[in-house]
């Protein structure tokens, strides 16, 4: 049993440093943040994109192109994620797949939707 419980220390120990490390630093210059209120909805449409629509604001719709593949993502259709403050900005939230638990991060977000424009053509 010993064993058991020094390998659950060791996993929750660097679940802790990662999720402190996601946290840690502040938004980067360049990152694109977005008003957790301003979100409308999210759709998936593969395991390396979250669409965001939103309320109000310029944009429409941001794209978020993840930084790795995010296994089950299409699938299940849903995340979980704790936010701080009111804004998630590219590169530095930590979400959990709905019902598998997979962890992933957010990547670039790119407008995909400008309000009053026609919608970007897929690419």
């Amino acid at each position: 049993m010993r064993f058991g419980w020094t390998g659950l220390a060791c996993v929750l120990m660097v679940a802790g440093a990662v999720s402190q490390t996601a946290y840690a630093d502040p938004p980067q210059r360049n990152s694109i943040c977005v008003r957790v209120h301003d979100i409308e909805s999210m759709s998936y449409p593969d395991n390396h994109t979250i669409l965001f629509h939103m309320w109000s604001g310029p944009v429409k719709v941001w794209k978020n192109t993840l930084a790795n593949e995010c296994s089950g993502l299409k699938f299940e259709q849903g995340i979980a994620w704790n936010i701080w403050g009111d804004e998630v900005c590219s590169n530095m939230q930590i979400f959990y797949v709905l019902h598998r638990g997979t962890p992933c991060a957010l990547g670039n977000f790119t407008a995909l939707e400008m309000r009053g424009q026609p919608p970007a053509k897929p690419q």
